[in-house]
């Protein structure tokens, strides 16, 4: 998602769930208008941890840490969250079905 490379748009599931720590839930043609319209442009994505990894099937449950950084709305922003994502594959590729992000405070 650095410097909002569109190409990260085809690691999605079309019926993608991507949730923010903010309580703002996307779909992919929300995330493709934000990407587009450089609402958020992402600096920095940088992962610390990955806690849990957990396969049922052709699904992966992973539960990781990241700090990001980047503007909103040209306000610079940077945190550390939190996130659950839910990776499915379809036709030998992986693609992210489901994500949920929560601000972890210092």
């Amino acid at each position: 998602m650095q410097n909002n490379d569109p190409k990260i748009l085809d690691l999605f599931e079309s019926n993608v769930s991507f949730g923010h720590s903010n309580g703002w839930i996307q779909n992919l043609g929300d995330l493709k208008k934000d990407f587009s319209s450089k609402k958020v442009v992402y600096k920095e994505i940088k992962q610390t941890e990955v806690s849990e990894i957990k396969k049922f099937k052709n699904t992966f449950s992973i539960r990781r840490k990241i700090k990001v950084s980047g503007l909103y709305k040209d306000q610079d922003f940077e945190m550390k969250l939190a996130l659950l994502e839910i990776w499915i594959k379809k036709k030998s590729i992986w693609k992210l079905w489901s994500r949920q992000s929560v601000e972890i405070k210092p």
